[in-house]
């Protein structure tokens, strides 16, 4: 037996081994990532919407109490104080929002395929 030819034929047999490695584990990453999407799409959207409601139902309160403030409050001390609360439940508001959009695409699981195709 010649070495080089042993050595040779080892070398590609371990390359063919790899190859096929990869290529069943990348099919088995496909199908457990269509496995999985509906499971975390559903619940990710359910997340999210439970996010954008709870954070559109504080940021509204926040905003009413900040009116509420602003009017009830005499002299120049309310306006100021009531715009500050009413700044707050916007800002909360808008914070859900972006949460819940986030929790969506993590459910869709958006930002994995992003990064898969760059």
């Amino acid at each position: 037996m010649d070495p080089q030819k042993t050595s040779k034929k080892a070398q590609e047999t371990m390359g063919e081994a790899t190859e096929q490695a990869s290529s069943t584990a990348s099919g088995m990453t496909d199908t457990l990532a269509g496995a999985a999407k509906p499971v975390t799409s559903t619940l990710g959207n359910t997340l999210g919407g439970v996010a954008n409601t709870v954070g559109g139902t504080v940021g509204a309160a926040t905003r009413g109490l900040g009116e509420t403030v602003s009017s009830a409050v005499p002299g120049g001390i309310g306006k100021p104080v009531g715009d500050v609360v009413s700044n707050i439940g916007s800002g909360v508001e808008r914070g859900a929002k972006e949460v819940g959009k986030g929790v969506k695409d993590a459910g869709e699981l958006k930002g994995s395929e992003q990064q898969q195709q760059q």
